[in-house]
């Protein structure tokens, strides 16, 4: 998929749990699992707020664009 998730990176960054972001920000652990390990098709904005906000960052620090090769363009 061309977009990668990096939440696990914000988590261990911040020593928080899944479980316990997953109650800071509203939504049940398996819907954070899906989003974190790449298999969501959407996230709602409202989320992605509410992740950015618990975890103190920005968009661009949980999402980033990836080529059909798994490499950043940058």
């Amino acid at each position: 998929m061309p977009i990668a998730v990096d939440i696990d990176v914000m988590l261990a960054r911040r020593k928080m749990s899944v479980g316990e972001l997953a109650d800071r920000v509203g939504i049940t652990p398996a819907n954070l699992a899906v989003l974190k390990n790449g298999r969501a098709k959407a996230v709602r904005f409202a989320t992605l707020a509410a992740l950015c906000e618990v975890l103190e960052c920005q968009p661009g620090d949980l999402l980033r664009w990836e080529d059909e090769d798994g490499t950043a363009e940058g």
